[in-house]
């Protein structure tokens, strides 16, 4: 009985007991609990007074809902609250292959017109390019460490023709000769086409089939927003007999491969 009582007594959050001042009075003790999901309101009486006495009560404990009493709701289970979680979808962001990438460059077949010195820069040189449009496009470079005047004029190199202009001290400049150049950058070259390639030809890399599956290059905006040039270079290369190849496979145009003199293993840019 005292056990019961001890497990009711457990079981309210709060317990107001009286104690009687006369023997007859019965002990009365009053809480509100939780029984099952609705909360309820419990009395401990003593049956009569000769199951009392001043040290120990033996009390009985029943329970009786109120109509008056809030519903308790149930907690959310795990699975519940997961449900509600807003499903979080992975994007993954695929990489361009190179290959795609580097048919969104507009390389060209170019030649010299005219080359001099930058008034304002003892480094750079400013040569007028022809690339198979109305007016020879002028380029900026830095290349008087590297080659002389003569070497430049009346050459056929290759010409980067889709990057965004850019302002050199005091000239816009509309493209990039492409070079190889050794590790140490010491000893640059101009990538050479083969003989017969005509001024304005774009070129591509692969063999002489992929000639058609060159895409629309990209616009110099798009260009330098999306870093094409900084993403292909890296595997721009020369071999061992000097070709200018993308990983492995060759830049052409429809003359042929496109070379430099004489560095093996060189990078291209």
């Amino acid at each position: 009985m005292m056990a019961a009582a001890r497990m009711a007594f457990a079981s309210c959050g709060r317990v107001h007991l009286l104690l009687p001042s006369s023997p007859s009075t019965p002990i009365l003790a009053r809480t509100r609990v939780g029984c099952g999901r609705i909360a309820k309101s419990i009395s401990f009486l003593a049956p009569s007074s000769a199951a009392r006495s001043t040290k120990h009560a033996a009390l009985f404990c029943s329970c009786t809902s109120s109509s008056s009493d809030a519903v308790v709701a149930p907690a959310p289970t795990q699975s519940a609250v997961e449900e509600k979680k807003p499903a979080v979808v992975a994007e993954e962001k695929s990489e361009v292959p190179v290959g795609e990438l580097a048919g969104l460059l507009d390389i060209r077949v170019g030649r010299v017109v005219k080359a001099w010195l930058h008034p304002e820069a003892d480094t750079l040189y400013v040569e007028e390019v022809d690339v198979g449009e109305e007016q020879p496009r002028t380029i900026c470079s830095g290349l008087v460490k590297y080659l002389s005047l003569d070497q430049l004029q009346d050459s056929n190199l290759i010409v980067l023709a889709n990057l965004k202009p850019r302002n050199m001290r005091g000239i816009k400049s509309n493209g990039m000769l492409m070079c190889a150049s050794d590790a140490s950058h010491e000893t640059v070259e101009l990538l050479t086409p083969p003989e017969g390639s005509v001024p304005g030809e774009r070129v591509w890399f692969g063999s002489e089939d992929d000639k058609s599956l060159q895409s629309e290059p990209a616009t110099g905006n798009q260009v330098q927003k999306k870093k094409i040039w900084e993403s292909v270079q890296p595997h721009l290369k020369t071999t061992d007999n000097c070709t200018a190849v993308l990983g492995e496979h060759p830049m052409r145009t429809s003359a042929g491969k496109v070379f430099c003199k004489s560095l093996q293993g060189a990078g291209v840019s």
